[in-house]
């Protein structure tokens, strides 16, 4: 079982005679479906990123001692002090064990249960 296909039937495909006519019709649709995906995906995500970024600017921004914390590296802790020179905070994660980190080192302020439940 052959099957021949005969090109010379398909000549519309290649617009011919359209001239530059023919290939912005033939791009249309794609430019259409980009401009769709850029509203429907893309801006709102950006919008998201930009939001959540803000969020967290601010969060870094009002940290004060006492606050219980998450570092990016998993590390739990509370704050002991908060320079704002350097830009670095002094965390207490232990007893008697003191690190100092980076203010950016903090990924999120720590939940209570009680607060997550009062969110459900």
């Amino acid at each position: 079982m052959n099957i021949k296909i005969d090109f010379g039937s398909l000549a519309f495909l290649q617009g011919g005679g359209g001239g530059a006519t023919g290939g912005l019709i033939g791009l249309l649709p794609f430019i259409l479906i980009f401009v769709i995906f850029y509203f429907l995906l893309i801006r709102p995500q950006q919008k998201k990123q930009r939001q959540a970024q803000q969020d967290r600017e601010t969060m870094l921004k009002a940290l004060k001692a006492g606050d219980k914390i998450v570092t990016t590296g998993g590390i739990y802790g509370t704050i002991v002090a908060v320079r704002e020179k350097d830009d670095t905070v002094q965390l207490r994660i232990a007893q008697s064990v003191s690190v100092e980190a980076e203010r950016s080192a903090i990924a999120r302020l720590q939940t209570s249960e009680k607060e997550v439940e009062a969110i459900k």
